[in-house]
C-alpha cells in the first residue's frame, strides 16, 4: 500500500498556542488561516489587459497604491504600479492561473502561481494593531491605515503583506520560512498584554 502525503499547513504546529493567545487576551485573537490559491499578476496599468481582467474577476483591480479589493471569494492586492496578488479561497492554484493567463497573455501581461509563496495570519480584535504595533513602523491606526489599505512590510523581522480588513480586524501574508518566527513573535509580543 502507497503512503499518503497530507498537506500541513506552514503554521499548524502553532496553532494550539494562537488559540490560547486569544483565549488568555481579551481583544486580541490570532488564527492561522487555511491555503489559498494565490497567482501574481503583470499587466500594464494603462491597457485594455487591466478591464479585461476586472471583467473575469468580477471586481476592478485597485491602481491606487497601497490598497486592495474584496472579490467575492479572495482579493485583489496592489504590489506596484503593474503587479497585483490576486487571491481565491474556493479555486485550484492551476487552474486560477490558467483561467486568467489567457486574459492578460493577449495584451502582452503575464500570470505566475504563487499559492506556496504565503501563508497567512489573521488579527482580530480591538488589541490586534497594539500588537503588530510592537514590531512593525507603519502608523497602524485606522485613521491612517483604514479598511482597504495594504502595505509589504515588516512585523518583527519578517517581511509580511499587511492588509487592514476592517477596524479590528488585519490580515498578514508571509513567506511559509518565515511563519514560524512570525507566530513566535507575535506569542512574546502578546506578553505585554499579560503584564498588564
Amino acid at each position: 500500500m502507497a503512503d499518503v502525503l497530507y498537506r500541513t499547513p506552514p503554521l499548524s504546529a502553532w496553532q494550539p498556542a494562537l488559540e490560547a493567545l486569544g483565549e488568555e487576551i481579551a481583544g486580541c485573537a490570532v488564527e492561522a488561516e487555511n491555503p489559498v490559491a494565490a497567482v501574481d499578476v503583470r499587466v500594464d496599468p494603462d491597457g485594455c489587459g487591466l478591464a479585461a481582467l476586472g471583467r473575469v474577476l468580477g471586481a476592478a483591480l485597485p491602481t491606487e497604491p497601497n490598497t486592495w479589493t474584496p472579490t467575492g471569494q479572495g482579493q485583489l492586492v496592489w504590489l506596484g504600479p503593474d503587479e497585483w496578488l490576486v487571491t481565491d479561497a474556493n479555486a485550484l492554484p492551476h487552474e486560477l492561473e490558467e483561467d486568467l493567463s489567457w486574459v492578460v497573455s493577449a495584451y502582452d501581461g503575464a500570470v505566475v502561481d504563487v499559492s506556496a509563496q504565503r501563508t497567512s495570519l489573521r488579527l482580530r480584535g480591538p488589541k490586534a494593531r497594539e500588537l503588530l504595533s510592537f514590531g512593525c513602523s507603519l502608523d497602524l491606526r485606522p485613521a491612517k491605515f483604514p479598511a482597504g489599505a495594504c502595505a509589504q512590510t515588516a512585523v518583527g523581522q519578517a517581511g509580511v503583506l499587511l492588509l487592514a480588513l476592517g477596524e479590528d480586524d488585519l490580515r498578514l501574508f508571509v513567506r511559509p520560512s518565515f511563519a514560524g518566527y512570525l507566530a513566535e513573535w507575535l506569542l512574546d509580543a502578546a506578553q505585554e498584554f499579560r503584564a498588564r
